[in-house]
């Protein structure tokens, strides 16, 4: 199990890279860096990846400005990894939490 409050103090102490892949999402969905860190620090765990390689991985949901947000991220030695950021669709999820 990831622990969520070293993952958050990481955020906190500037220990985080933002994967190109997620600074793309991030453009293209007009999704700052501001928000991802209010998911993180805020936000509830949805799903955890503990077998995820190189590294353990969980999804977040948070909501910013009353919209839902998901940041998938990695928990890695001495760093948190951002992996993706999106908002959820209904369609896929159910009450953002629960995938249909």
């Amino acid at each position: 199990m990831i622990n969520i409050d070293r993952v958050r103090k990481l955020i906190k102490d500037g220990k985080y890279i933002i994967s190109r892949h997620a600074r793309i999402r991030m453009f293209e969905r007009n999704i700052t860096t501001e928000k991802i860190m209010n998911v993180i620090l805020h936000g509830e765990v949805v799903e955890e990846y503990p077998d995820d390689k190189p590294c353990p991985s969980l999804l977040m949901l948070g909501f910013v400005e009353n919209e839902p947000y998901h940041v998938v991220l990695a928990d890695c030695e001495d760093y948190v990894m951002i992996i993706t950021v999106y908002k959820p669709s209904e369609d896929k999820w159910y009450e953002y939490r629960f995938r249909r």
